[in-house]
């Protein structure tokens, strides 16, 4: 059974960084679309941002735009996330996942009008996800 490790997480100050992680230990990333997700208390699960296989294209939720950057190391089976200027608002606990359906990735925008809210059925693999908390 595979599952990622997301790992990296903690207390940050708001307008601090910290590099999430995620590993998929005995997968192979190549040819899947990885997510970040992240999920605050009482708040479903959001995309945070996408990286395509080829890494050619990504996708950032609005509220993270300039601030996150998503990158990924098919030969390592890591995927990170470097988040910068943190906010309060970024408090919540963050995953990652694999498309099994897509190669590339696709905005929730993409599903309106189906009847699904968003892509995360298509994700699988869930890690237990590492938490983060931007406080003073």
């Amino acid at each position: 059974q595979v599952q990622f490790v997301e790992s990296g997480g903690g207390l940050v100050q708001p307008g601090g960084s910290l590099t999430l992680s995620c590993a998929a230990p005995g997968f192979t990333l190549d040819g899947y679309a990885i997510g970040w997700f992240r999920q605050a208390p009482g708040q479903g699960r959001e995309m945070v941002s996408c990286v395509s296989s080829s890494v050619v294209s990504t996708i950032y939720a609005d509220s993270v735009k300039g601030r996150f950057t998503i990158s990924r190391d098919n030969a390592k089976s890591t995927v990170y996330l470097q988040m910068n200027s943190l906010k309060p608002e970024d408090t919540a606990i963050y995953y990652c996942a694999a498309n099994l359906m897509r190669s590339r990735c696709v905005s929730d925008a993409y599903y309106s009008g189906s009847r699904y809210e968003n892509g995360n059925h298509e994700y699988s693999y869930w890690g237990q996800g590492t938490p983060v908390t931007v406080s003073s």
